[in-house]
């Protein structure tokens, strides 16, 4: 049963027990001991001077810094002035290729086929060298420029095969006053004679300011031997020797020259040999050297073979 004074009236106590709950809900804060607020004393706590803080002893702080060998001081020293000084010698502002052999007289020459392009800007063929020898792309990189002095150009090979870049380059040679001279690449499995006759087709009648003809023997079919290979060699050579009136020049590798090919043929014509790097060819009856497959030449895009013509005064013929 519920009766009006439940209803209608609060007895004191349970005003104060009202009172307090609204206090743990968030109501009027309820005093404390020593007259404070509860959560004026928790903020007291939490912000605590600056001054009132504890700190380390000196003795138990960490000491960062850390003592080096001498040893390895002067060893990042040393790595930090070579670095200087390879950067002073080498300027990086641009491609670099193969060095040119330094004290080494004689006049540069290259040698092209359709793998070059047709895009040769023969106006502006040079090669140009930094204080290091190596062939720069740059003129501003440059501190030798040199003409190139004559073009070997792939005129053919085996039976049937002409160099479809062969007339312009041939042409464009003689029109901007380098020296060229026609090569024909050698395939053993091949007849020699017919081989000999592609070659004079592709390449008609010589200059007498022509180079001698090429004759380009590099490689060998399985199953042919020395004798073989020696054999369709030199008639080749006898053939295409009996239409111009002039030697033709063997080119081939020097170590393939001297297994393959041997003295008797080496000797009879003129020698140009491939060797590549900054030393010379070990035998020293070679009229042209190419040192070189990675040069930078300016007028031809990518890499180019790049060769030495032995000077005169140097020559052992």
């Amino acid at each position: 049963m519920v009766t009006e004074n439940s209803k209608g009236t609060r007895s004191a106590s349970a005003k104060k027990r009202t009172a307090a709950v609204r206090t743990s809900r968030g109501g009027k804060p309820a005093a404390a001991k020593n007259g404070i607020p509860k959560h004026a004393q928790a903020e007291s706590r939490m912000r605590k001077p600056a001054g009132d803080r504890k700190r380390k002893p000196a003795s138990r702080r960490r000491d960062k810094r850390i003592a080096l060998p001498w040893w390895t001081v002067a060893t990042a020293a040393a790595a930090i002035l070579v670095g200087i000084s390879i950067a002073l010698t080498v300027p990086s502002s641009g491609e670099r290729g193969a060095a040119v052999p330094r004290d080494m007289p004689g006049e540069l020459g290259i040698d092209l086929s359709h793998h070059n392009g047709k895009n040769i800007v023969w106006d502006s063929l040079r090669v140009m060298t930094d204080r290091n020898g190596l062939t720069v792309k740059k003129m501003e990189d440059a501190v030798k420029i040199r003409k190139v002095a004559f073009a070997f150009i792939k005129a053919s090979e085996g039976e049937s095969m002409k160099d479809r870049c062969f007339r312009d380059n041939w042409d464009n040679a003689l029109e901007y006053g380098i020296a060229r001279g026609a090569y024909h690449f050698y395939r053993s499995s091949k007849d020699p004679v017919r081989q000999a006759e592609n070659f004079i087709d592709a390449v008609g009648e010589l200059r007498y300011s022509d180079l001698p003809p090429v004759l380009d023997v590099e490689t060998v079919h399985k199953g042919c031997s020395r004798e073989e290979l020696r054999r369709g060699v030199r008639i080749w050579l006898e053939t295409v020797e009996a239409r111009y009136g002039r030697k033709p020049v063997i080119y081939s590798g020097q170590d393939f020259a001297q297994e393959w090919i041997g003295d008797g043929l080496l000797e009879d014509y003129p020698l140009w040999i491939a060797r590549y790097g900054d030393k010379k060819p070990v035998r020293d009856d070679w009229e042209w050297w190419q040192f070189t497959d990675r040069a930078i030449v300016s007028g031809i895009r990518g890499r180019v073979d790049l060769s030495i013509k032995r000077s005169s005064t140097s020559s052992s013929r």
